[in-house]
């Protein structure tokens, strides 16, 4: 198991029980890039301080080792958005996990949920909770692609688009990919993504907004 490393801050350990009556709620999403071997990592650096909620792309579940995933958090795929609704008055699950969670964050976003998110499409469990998103509320991907993916024009103008949003990028890093080509387009290390989010939290906290 790779390590999660504290953020770079005392502010979590002074938070009072008034600035967080309970955890923070994280939906973390994976999509399908190869990087979503790291899936499971990134849920157990969150359980450490944080409520995780789980949704998968069924492309990502290639890659997903579902038996590392902490007990504790429920991890949604497709068929869990179709399976849940029966019939006119039942909760439709991507409403419900938009209403649950104080912060999304999708790692590894791939090429390709990059431009649906960007074209406004929600043809899976995922994108159609990226398509119902409150913006007020904190959104970070952190990309997964091909150095070659990450440098076409499209990738410039996805990410312009998604930044509108108000969606914060997590920049991927340059290393040996899985193809073996050397480059950028990794996804940034999960303590590094861990980090970044509970560090942006918790300065929220601190600033006394009462809700991220």
């Amino acid at each position: 198991m790779m390590a999660c490393s504290e953020p770079v801050s005392s502010v979590g350990d002074n938070m009072s029980v008034s600035a967080a009556p309970r955890k923070p709620r994280i939906l973390l999403a994976s999509s399908g890039s190869v990087a979503a071997v790291k899936f499971a990592n990134l849920c157990q650096c969150f359980c450490e301080w944080a409520e995780v909620r789980a949704v998968a792309t069924n492309p990502s579940l290639y890659f997903i080792d579902r038996t590392a995933i902490p007990k504790d958090v429920i991890l949604y795929t497709d068929n869990d958005e179709w399976s849940s609704w029966k019939k006119l008055g039942d909760s439709v699950l991507h409403i419900e996990l938009r209403k649950w969670a104080d912060i999304m964050v999708i790692a590894p976003l791939s090429a390709n949920t990059l431009g649906k998110i960007a074209g406004g499409l929600c043809d899976n469990l995922l994108t159609c909770i990226v398509r119902a998103w409150d913006y007020s509320k904190p959104f970070f991907v952190a990309p997964a692609m091909n150095t070659f993916m990450w440098n076409n024009p499209f990738t410039e103008k996805h990410l312009i688009s998604i930044d509108e949003l108000g969606i914060s990028l997590i920049p991927p890093v340059t290393k040996r990919l899985a193809c073996g080509d050397y480059g950028n387009g990794a996804m940034a290390e999960p303590s590094t993504i861990y980090s970044t989010v509970r560090l942006f939290y918790e300065s929220k906290a601190q600033q006394g907004n009462g809700r991220v």
